[in-house]
C-alpha cells in the first residue's frame, strides 16, 4: 500500500514537472514571437 501512494505521488511529481517545461517553452516562445513581430516592423 506504501510502495503504491509512493509511486503515485512520483508519477504526479513527474507530470508536474514536464507541465512546467511545457508552460516555460509556452511563454518563451511567445515572448520571442512578439519581440518578432515588434522589432520587425521598424
Amino acid at each position: 500500500m506504501h510502495g503504491m501512494m509512493d509511486g503515485m505521488a512520483g508519477m504526479v511529481w513527474g507530470m508536474g514537472l514536464v507541465w512546467l517545461l511545457v508552460v516555460v517553452l509556452l511563454v518563451l516562445g511567445v515572448v520571442a514571437l512578439l519581440k518578432y513581430l515588434l522589432g520587425g516592423k521598424r
